[in-house]
C-alpha cells in the first residue's frame, strides 16, 4: 500500500501547480486579448482543493495503518496508540499541521466558487486569484520544506509516538477549529485586497464578507476555548490561561476579528468606516499568519509550539512580510480614493461601535506588545525576560472593562442619532440589579485588602452589567404578557445571536473574576490515611491502585472528599508512564460541583516514612470555573445563530445581484 503515499505526494504537487494556474488565469484575464479566461479559475480552485484533500486523506490513512515508512508517522505515532490519536497525529506535527492549514485554505477557495454565485464576476475572480496566491505560497512551503509524506529508506518496526500531553480529545479537535478560524480570515483578506484592486468598497461588499468574518470568529472562539480547557485539566497546574505567547498568538486574531465584525456591521448599515474595515480585514489575517510563524519558528518554547529549525521559520516570516506588506501597501495607495460613507452623530450606535473598535484595537496592541517585547529584547540585547499576568491585568484588563461597559449602552442606541439620556434611563434598572448582584457576590467570596475587594466588585459588576444589560434589550423587544413568546420567536436570529454572545461574554467574565480572585490551593506530602482540609472540604487519602491503559501504565491514588460529613466525590488522579516515549504524565482528577471544581493532582512518591511512601498532592478549589468555559460556548452559539439569519443570506444574494447588474 506504499504506492498510496506516492499518490499523496503527487496530489500535493498537483495542488501546488493548480494554485499557481489559478493565479495565472486570473492575471491573464485582466488582459483584453484574454478577457473571460479568468472564469476557468473557478474550476481550477475546485480541482486544487480536491487534490489537497486527497493528499491529506492519504496522510491520515498512513497514520491509521501505522505506516512507519513515512517519516511523519514514525516520529508521531505508535501501533499501541488509540485510533483517535492516530488520526489526530496527522496534524500533531509541524508538517501535518501545515498540510491541514493548506487543505482548509484551498477548500475555502473552492467555497468562494461554490457560494459566490451572486457576486460580481470581477470581484469573485480577483478574490480567487488572491486566495490562489496564498494557497500557492503555503502549499509550496509545505511541499518543498515540510513534506508531510516524506519517506524513510527502511521502515522501522515501531514509531516514536505522539507527545503524551497531546493525546487528549480536546486537543485532537483544538487545531482544526483554530485553523478554520485562522484560515477563514484569509477569505476576508482576499476579498479586501480584491475590492482595493477594483477600487470599489460598498455596503454589499460588507454584507457578503461579514458571514466569513463571523464563521472565522466562531471557529476561533471554539478553538481557543478547547485549548484553554485542555491546558486546565491536562497540564496539572490548576489554571486555564497563562498569557503564554502561543496562547496570545491565537488570541490576537480573535481580537482583530471581533473588531472587524463590529466594524463591518457599521459599514453594512451606514456605508461608513470603509477604510477602517478593510484595514482590519488585512490586519486580522496578518495576525493569523504571525501566529503560524511564532509557533513554528523556534522562537518560542511551549508545550503546544512546534520545534522547527530556523530556516523554515525564515521562510514563513518571508511569506508573512510579503503577503501583509503587499496588502498594506495596496491599502495605502487606495485609501485616499475611498469616499466617506454615511454621516452619524457623536451619540449614535455607529459612534459607540467606533469606540468599541478603538478599545479592542488598544487591547490588541497591549497583547501584541506583551507578546513580542520579550522576543525583541532577547534578539536586540540578549536579555531574557518574560511578560506575565500582572502586566496584562494592569494594561489589558482596564481596556476591556471599558469596552464591556459600553456594550449594553450601544445595544439600545439608535442608528445615525440617539438619545444618550434616554438610553441611560432605560438601563437604570439593569444597572441597579447588576450592582446588587455584584454586592452579594462580594459577600460570598470576600478577600483581605480594600483594593482587592474593590477590584473584585468592579469585575463582578462588569460581568453582571453585561448580562442584565443584554437581557434588558431582550425584554424591551419582547415585553411581557401573552404576546411575549410570539415576539420572542419573531425576533431575527441575528438579534438572538447578538444577545446570547454578549450574555456569554458576561458569564465568562464572572467565571474569570471569581476563579482568579478566590482560587485556593495547597500542596503537601500525604500518606495513605492522611486527611487535609481546604475551603470547608476534607480530603482523605484512602489507597492506591494500578491501571493498564491502551498505551500507558498508570499508578493512581484514591481520595475521598467530604463536606459537612457528606461525601462529595471520590478522586482518582494518576501518574501515567508511556513506554513508547519513556515519559511520565500526570492525569488530573476533577470533582464537579454545580459551578466549582475540586482539582486534584498526584506526583510521584519521593520518600518513605514508617515504611509507607509519601505522595506529593496538589489540591485546588476553583470556584465558578465552569463559567469560564460555558461563556465562550454561548458566545460561539450566538455566532452560529447569527450565521443562520435568513435576512443575511437573502441580503447577500439580492444586493450582490443588484451590484452585478449595475456593472
Amino acid at each position: 500500500m506504499t504506492f498510496l503515499n506516492e499518490i499523496g505526494v503527487f496530489a500535493l504537487v498537483c495542488a501546488f501547480v493548480l494554485s499557481v494556474a489559478q493565479v495565472a488565469l486570473v492575471a491573464a484575464g485582466q488582459w483584453k486579448r484574454l478577457s473571460g479566461i479568468e472564469r476557468y479559475s473557478e474550476g481550477v480552485s475546485l480541482a486544487a482543493a480536491l487534490s489537497l484533500i486527497l493528499s491529506f486523506a492519504i496522510l491520515i490513512a498512513a497514520f491509521v495503518r501505522s505506516d512507519f515508512s513515512v517519516v511523519n508517522v514514525y516520529e508521531h505515532s505508535h501501533t499501541d496508540k488509540p485510533l483517535l490519536y492516530k488520526i489526530s497525529g496527522a496534524w500533531g506535527s509541524h508538517e501535518g499541521s501545515m498540510l491541514l492549514w493548506c487543505v482548509i485554505m484551498l477548500s475555502f477557495g473552492a467555497l468562494i466558487t461554490l457560494l459566490g454565485r451572486g457576486l460580481p464576476d470581477s470581484l469573485k475572480h480577483k478574490a480567487l486569484g488572491i486566495q490562489g496566491l496564498l494557497g500557492a505560497a503555503f502549499v509550496g512551503f509545505t511541499l518543498f520544506s515540510s513534506n508531510p509524506l516524506g519517506r524513510l529508506a527502511e521502515a522501522p518496526l515501531q514509531g516514536r509516538s505522539l507527545n503524551p500531553a497531546l493525546q487528549d480529545p480536546a486537543l485532537a479537535f483544538h487545531p482544526p477549529m483554530l485553523y478554520l478560524g485562522y484560515v477563514g480570515l484569509s477569505v476576508v483578506f482576499s476579498f479586501a485586497v480584491a475590492a482595493l484592486i477594483e477600487g470599489r468598497l460598498d455596503r454589499a461588499w460588507a454584507r457578503w464578507v461579514r458571514p466569513w468574518v463571523l464563521a472565522a470568529w466562531v471557529c476561533l472562539t471554539i478553538g481557543i476555548t478547547l485549548g484553554a480547557y485542555w491546558a486546565y485539566y491536562e497540564l496539572g497546574w490548576g489554571g486555564w490561561w497563562a498569557w503564554d505567547p502561543v496562547e496570545n498568538a491565537s488570541f490576537m486574531p480573535w481580537l482583530a476579528a471581533t473588531a472587524l465584525l463590529h466594524s463591518a456591521i457599521v459599514m453594512e448599515k451606514r456605508d461608513a468606516l470603509k477604510a477602517w474595515t478593510v484595514f482590519l480585514a488585512i490586519l486580522a489575517f496578518t495576525f493569523s499568519m504571525m501566529g503560524a510563524f511564532l509557533v513554528r519558528s523556534g522562537l518560542l518554547t511551549s508545550v503546544h509550539a512546534f520545534a522547527v529549525d530556523p530556516q523554515r521559520g525564515i521562510l514563513l516570516l518571508t511569506i508573512l512580510f510579503v503577503t501583509a506588506g503587499l496588502g498594506f501597501a495596496l491599502f495605502a495607495l487606495r485609501v485616499p480614493e475611498l469616499k466617506p460613507g454615511g454621516l452619524f452623530a457623536a451619540v449614535s450606535r455607529e459612534a459607540s461601535l467606533v469606540l468599541n473598535n478603538l478599545l479592542l484595537s488598544a487591547a490588541l496592541l497591549s497583547v501584541f506588545l506583551g507578546t513580542l517585547y520579550p522576543l525583541l529584547m532577547q534578539a536586540l540585547v540578549d536579555k531574557a525576560m518574560s511578560v506575565g499576568g500582572p502586566y496584562y491585568l494592569a494594561v489589558f484588563g482596564p481596556i476591556m472593562l471599558a469596552a464591556i461597559a459600553i456594550i449594553p449602552i450601544s445595544q439600545l442606541m439608535s442608528w445615525k442619532r440617539s438619545d444618550l439620556k434616554g438610553v441611560v434611563q432605560r438601563l437604570g434598572l439593569a444597572f441597579g440589579v447588576a450592582c446588587l448582584s455584584a454586592a452579594i457576590g462580594s459577600l460570598f467570596y470576600g478577600g483581605a485588602g480594600v483594593w482587592k475587594q474593590v477590584t473584585f466588585f468592579v469585575g463582578l459588576l462588569a460581568g453582571f452589567w453585561l448580562i442584565w444589560g443584554s437581557l434588558r434589550l431582550l425584554m424591551e423587544r419582547v415585553g411581557f404578557g401573552a404576546a411575549a413568546w410570539r415576539k420572542f420567536t419573531a425576533l431575527p436570529l441575528a438579534t438572538h445571536g447578538m444577545i446570547l454572545a454578549h450574555v456569554g461574554l458576561g458569564i465568562f467574565v464572572l467565571g474569570a473574576v471569581v476563579e482568579g480572585h478566590s482560587r485556593i490551593s495547597i500542596q503537601q506530602g500525604m500518606q495513605v490515611g492522611d486527611t487535609v482540609r481546604l475551603a470547608g472540604y476534607e480530603m482523605t487519602f484512602t489507597g492506591t491502585y494500578r491501571q493498564d491503559g491502551a498505551n500507558y501504565d498508570a499508578q493512581g491514588g484514591i481520595f475521598v472528599i467530604e463536606k459537612n460529613g457528606r461525601q462529595v466525590c471520590e478522586a482518582r488522579p494518576q501518574r501515567r508512564f508511556y513506554p513508547a516515549s519513556g515519559s511520565m504524565q500526570s492525569k488530573v482528577w476533577l470533582c464537579f460541583e454545580p459551578l466549582n471544581d475540586l482539582y486534584v493532582v498526584l506526583s510521584q512518591p519521593q520518600e518513605s516514612v514508617g515504611g509507607k511512601p509519601v505522595w506529593q498532592v496538589r489540591w485546588f478549589y476553583n470556584p465558578w470555573v465552569r463559567l469560564i468555559f460555558l461563556g465562550p460556548v454561548l458566545m460561539a452559539l450566538g455566532g452560529v445563530l447569527s450565521l443562520f439569519d435568513r435576512r443575511l443570506r437573502l441580503g447577500v444574494a439580492t444586493k450582490a445581484r443588484k451590484l452585478k447588474e449595475a456593472v
